[in-house]
């Protein structure tokens, strides 16, 4: 078909995954959902002072969808035989849901739907650019017409059988002495906070919630689900994401006790997994203050539109008060890709984002006796880190030595499976280790800090790299994660150190008033994303 005058989305370009085979088009009758988004009504603001940051009516009035947009994309829908599903927050979200057959689809947005057949399963996809007229310029991404997986879990259970030498450990920790070591705050709990989990697969079960608490001497959580598009809470074996859903459940859950669950599940899509961060931030029903991200992939695996859109989100969610966390990945410097590279994970690359890397924590009687670079070789994982070719490096990263892209990652804790979380999955007793660990210890920590505060204390990066290393932190000085050595100061195996959870509080944020988040223009030139990858 011709896409002649017609206007392609920016970075939306699609090549078929390595080893994948076309088998044919994809069946013209087929049913597709796809996600629209839309550019804001104006430029995203300067940030606010914490404790005052905008409403979602605000944000919604001044920076949302343009109605005229809206409008203009209904238009679209009849002139393409589509249905827009209507939610009643496409201004908020600047999301547009449309549903339609494949012919129909790949009339409207100029492309060719083809099943391939993949060593990890078969999928939809689409090669080249998405298209629409070019007086719908203002769409800002199309998610959906590609069902590829996109992420994989960043958690990883203790090998039983594999010999470590001298490294070998037989010391694994309930998530509560974790936060002990690191000086967690004792007498708060999250009550009245709302912890949200963007989960793109797996499930957990009732019971194993009720146990493992029990277990652990505390009540257990209030846990609430949001389907996102229509994805469930659907658990299967321990083997499965499972060990991902049940250890973000217990290890935010365990680190505060008094705040409530909130899992978005969402399928292991683009669409899915922009979808899930855009309703959990703009969710007036649970209300997140704080959001744990541990699934992710190297950024040469997304395309340009996803990052750019999911970035997007994640500053919206600063300007809202929302803190947005994601596991740096658990396959060292080169995040699994064999090219002899190093790269990246996204979304932990995204400027607003606080990415989260791994240590292996030894103690003996509730005292660090060493705390080092998670780095178990090839087979066993290593901390993720390095430095990103898709966002540039944001301000509050300025006077960090090294390559000029977006430094990861910027916060560590214990990820180690030797060292890992003693969790309950499906029935079974494990040991789970992994950078997925550390992105929920993180979010309960800064939980338990918005109870303190009586406010949230929102996008964080700027404080944390403007506080005095040495007091707010464990300095990881040994190890490295393969290409990148750990050291004083800042570094790309594990960022600024483990947390000094009291001194934190008291240091970064005990005068929340006067602390001021990063605006969105300081911010902007690590916001743009450069290349594909």
């Amino acid at each position: 078909m011709s896409n002649a005058g017609k206007f392609a989305v920016k970075g939306s370009e699609r090549a078929a995954l390595k080893g994948a085979r076309p088998i044919g088009p994809t069946n013209p009758h087929q049913l597709i959902e796809v996600s629209v988004i839309l550019k804001h009504r104006q430029p995203l603001p300067t940030g606010r002072t914490i404790g005052n940051f905008m409403s979602h009516g605000e944000f919604r009035a001044e920076y949302g969808a343009d109605p005229a947009h809206v409008d203009r994309m209904k238009q679209f829908a009849q002139e393409n035989k589509l249905l827009l599903l209507e939610r009643g927050d496409e201004a908020l979200r600047r999301t547009i849901t449309l549903a339609g057959t494949t012919s129909a689809m790949e009339k409207a947005f100029g492309i060719d739907l083809v099943d391939y057949e993949n060593p990890e399963g078969s999928y939809r996809g689409r090669t080249g650019p998405i298209y629409v007229p070019q007086d719908c310029s203002f769409v800002r991404g199309v998610f959906g017409l590609d069902d590829r997986p996109v992420a994989k879990p960043h958690f990883r259970y203790r090998n039983t059988s594999r010999s470590f030498g001298t490294r070998a450990s037989n010391n694994s920790y309930n998530p509560s002495q974790v936060a002990r070591l690191y000086g967690f705050p004792e007498d708060l709990t999250g009550a009245g906070q709302v912890i949200g989990l963007i989960e793109l697969g797996g499930g957990y079960r009732p019971a194993d919630i009720q146990q493992y608490f029990q277990s652990q001497g505390l009540q257990p959580p209030l846990i609430q689900t949001a389907s996102v598009d229509q994805a469930k809470n659907r658990p299967t074996t321990a083997q499965s994401a499972d060990g991902e859903v049940m250890l973000d459940i217990e290890v935010a859950g365990s680190v505060a006790p008094g705040a409530q669950i909130a899992v978005y599940f969402a399928p292991n899509t683009d669409r899915g997994f922009q979808d899930a961060l855009s309703m959990a931030v703009h969710d007036q029903l649970l209300k997140p203050g704080v959001i744990s991200i541990s699934w992710g992939g190297p950024e040469s695996s997304w395309t340009a539109q996803l990052m750019q859109n999911f970035a997007d989100v994640a500053q919206e969610a600063a300007l809202l008060g929302i803190t947005v966390i994601a596991a740096s990945g658990d396959q060292g410097s080169s995040d699994g890709v064999d090219d002899g590279q190093n790269h990246v994970n996204f979304p932990a690359s995204c400027p607003y984002v606080l990415a989260t890397g791994g240590t292996r924590l030894l103690s003996v009687q509730g005292e660090i006796t060493s705390e080092t670079v998670w780095n178990d070789g090839a087979q066993g994982g290593a901390s993720g880190g390095g430095y990103s070719v898709a966002f540039s490096r944001p301000s509050y990263q300025a006077n960090i030595a090294g390559q000029q892209g977006r430094g990861v990652p910027d916060v560590s804790g214990d990820a180690d499976p030797e060292t890992g979380y003693n969790v309950l999955v499906d029935g079974q007793q494990e040991v789970v280790g992994g950078t997925s660990a550390v992105a929920p210890l993180w979010a309960g920590l800064l939980t338990l800090f918005n109870q303190k505060l009586g406010s949230r204390v929102g996008f964080i990066n700027p404080q944390l790299y403007a506080a005095v290393q040495t007091e707010n932190f464990n300095e990881i000085t040994s190890g490295n994660n393969g290409a990148f050595t750990a050291g004083p100061g800042w570094n790309p195996a594990c960022g600024l150190g483990s947390p000094k959870g009291t001194q934190l509080l008291q240091n970064v944020f005990g005068a929340p008033a006067q602390q001021q988040v990063q605006s969105s223009s300081q911010a902007q030139s690590g916001r743009e994303v450069r290349t594909r990858g």
